[in-house]
């Protein structure tokens, strides 16, 4: 949920974008790194496994299948109900454009 992103974002957690390029510009959570659906199995070796990964997309359906192919490969996934747009809609802070 957003609120279990917000509490584990505080704690150092890694979120994982998986929204194409042009969503991603077009805003998105502090410090989420951009890793399109389209290119994880390519960048998958870029992800952490000391720790848990947030996986967040617009909605929760990207991030969901996400998720579960990640999980079955042994990492510590969690897919973001209701996704980035949850996420703006409850008034949290969003980065516009990409991260420098």
């Amino acid at each position: 949920s957003i609120e279990q992103l917000a509490a584990a974002r505080t704690a150092g957690a890694y979120v994982v974008d998986v929204r194409e390029p042009q969503e991603y510009v077009g805003g998105h959570v502090p410090g989420a790194v951009l890793v399109p659906m389209s290119q994880l199995a390519a960048r998958v070796g870029e992800l952490p496994t000391d720790r848990p990964l947030y996986l967040i997309c617009r909605s929760g359906n990207r991030s969901l299948q996400v998720t579960t192919a990640l999980r079955s490969h042994g990492y510590d996934a969690v897919s973001v109900r209701g996704g980035t747009e949850a996420w703006i809609a409850s008034g949290r802070p969003t980065v516009i454009g990409a991260d420098v």
